[in-house]
C-alpha cells in the first residue's frame, strides 16, 4: 500500500504543476488583453507637430524630438508625433493659431512668441526673476496657481489649446558684443536683439531693441543691422555661428533669467484621445523636463569650452552694474504694465507671493556652491575647461 501511495502521488504532482503553469500563462495573457485593449489593438494615432526651430544641427529641435520619442516609447508605439521644423506648415508667429484651429495638432515653442498678443505671455517664461530660476517658475505654474492664470491668458488671446511645459532653461547669456561691456554707458544706443518683455527692459537701459527670429541674428550682426544680440545658450549660439561675428560673449543676465518650452495642443484633439494617451502626453513632458536639462548641462558646457579654446571667444560674467540696471528696468516695466492691465498685475502678484515664500527657503538653505567649486578648482574666472 505504501508503494501504491507513493506511485499515486508521483503521478499527480507533475499534472498539478502543469495545471498551475498553464493557468498562470492564460491569466497573464487575459490580464494584458484587458489592461490595454484600445491601445494595444487599435491602429497607431499620429499627431502633427511643428516646432519653432529648424531641423538639422539645432539642439532645440533635437529636444522637441526627444519629447516625441518619449511619447512613442511610453505608448508602446500606439501614439506617435510627426515633428516638422519651423516653416514646414506655418511661420513661427502663427503656430499658436494653427494649433488652435486644428491646422496643427501640436506645436513646440516658447510663450514669449505670443507676447505681442498679450504682454502677460512673457511672464510664463521670460518675466522678472524675483530670485527664481526657470525651475521655480515651473513650480509656480504647477503648484503656485500659475496654470489657472496661464489658461486665462490663453482664453484672452483666443488660443484654444492645452499646454505642457518642459526644459527649465538655465539663465540666458546677455549675449554677443563687439567689445567687453561692463558699464551701462557701454550699451546705451546699441542696436540689440531679444524677445518678450526683455525688449522693454533693455529699452529702459537705453538700448535700441530689435525683435528678430533666431536664424536672422547672425546675418543681421554681420551686416551691421544690429550691434549685439542674444539667443539662448552656448550650443544654440555656436550652431548659429555667432562666434564668427563676435569674440566677446557675456553670460548670466536678468533680461531672460528663466524660460522653458511650451507645447500647445489643440484642445478638441486632446479631448478625443483616451485618458491613457492624455496622461502619456502630459507625463512625457515631465520626463523630457529632466532629460533635456541633464543633456543641456553637458552640451552647453562642452560647447562653451569649444568657443573659448577653438574659436578664441572671450567669455565674461555680466557685470553687477549692468545686472542692477536690468533689475531697475524690470521694476519700471512691471510697474507700468501692472497699471495698464489688471490681469498682468494679477499674474505678477501671484509670482511675487510664490517667490517670497519659496525662494526664502531655497536661498537660505542653499550653500555657496561657488565656494565649494573654487575650493577644488581655484578662482572660477581662471579655470580652463
Amino acid at each position: 500500500m505504501i508503494k501504491n501511495k507513493k506511485s499515486l502521488k508521483a503521478t499527480k504532482t507533475p499534472s498539478r504543476r502543469k495545471f498551475f503553469k498553464a493557468a498562470a500563462v492564460t491569466g497573464a495573457a487575459a490580464a494584458a488583453a484587458v489592461a490595454m485593449p484600445s491601445i494595444a489593438n487599435a491602429a497607431p494615432i499620429t499627431l502633427k507637430m511643428q516646432a519653432a526651430w529648424p531641423s538639422g544641427a539645432n539642439i532645440f529641435f533635437e529636444m522637441a524630438g526627444d519629447y516625441c520619442k518619449m511619447v512613442s516609447d511610453m505608448s508602446g508605439g500606439s501614439l506617435k508625433i510627426d515633428l516638422q521644423p519651423v516653416g514646414a506648415v506655418v511661420k513661427t508667429g502663427e503656430i499658436g493659431q494653427a494649433v488652435s484651429s486644428g491646422v496643427l495638432d501640436m506645436g513646440h515653442w516658447v510663450t514669449a512668441y505670443w507676447y505681442g498678443k498679450n504682454t502677460a505671455a512673457s511672464l510664463f517664461g521670460t518675466g522678472p526673476s524675483y530670485g527664481m530660476s526657470s525651475q521655480e517658475v515651473m513650480g509656480w505654474i504647477e503648484y503656485g496657481g500659475g496654470r489657472a492664470l496661464y489658461n486665462d491668458a490663453l482664453a484672452q488671446v483666443g488660443f484654444d489649446y492645452v499646454g505642457f511645459f518642459h526644459m527649465p532653461m538655465p539663465a540666458q547669456p546677455f549675449g554677443w558684443f563687439k567689445k567687453n561691456v561692463t558699464k551701462v554707458s557701454d550699451v546705451k544706443g546699441m542696436k540689440y536683439r531679444t524677445v518678450g518683455l526683455a525688449t522693454n527692459v533693455l529699452n529702459e537701459m537705453g538700448m535700441v531693441v530689435r525683435n528678430l527670429p533666431g536664424s536672422e541674428i547672425q546675418p543681421a550682426m554681420k551686416t551691421g543691422l544690429i550691434d549685439a544680440a542674444e539667443f539662448n545658450n552656448p550650443t544654440s549660439d555656436s550652431q548659429f555661428g555667432m562666434q564668427d561675428v563676435s569674440k566677446h560673449y557675456h553670460l548670466g543676465s536678468f533680461h531672460q533669467s528663466q524660460e522653458m518650452f511650451e507645447i500647445p495642443m489643440n484642445k478638441k484633439r486632446y479631448n478625443s484621445l483616451s485618458p491613457a494617451h492624455q496622461a502619456i502626453l502630459r507625463n512625457a513632458a515631465y520626463a523630457a523636463n529632466s532629460d533635456n536639462y541633464f543633456k543641456a548641462l553637458v552640451r552647453y558646457s562642452d560647447d562653451l569650452a569649444k568657443l573659448m579654446n577653438e574659436h578664441k571667444v572671450n567669455v565674461y560674467q555680466t557685470s553687477d552694474e549692468i545686472l542692477a540696471a536690468q533689475l531697475k528696468g524690470w521694476d519700471k516695466v512691471v510697474g507700468q504694465f501692472s497699471k495698464e492691465s489688471a490681469f498682468f498685475k494679477k499674474v505678477v502678484d501671484s509670482q511675487k507671493a510664490y517667490a517670497k515664500k519659496v525662494m526664502k527657503y531655497l536661498l537660505m538653505n542653499q550653500p555657496n556652491y561657488k565656494l565649494a567649486y573654487e575650493n577644488e578648482f581655484g578662482p572660477i574666472a581662471k579655470v580652463k575647461i
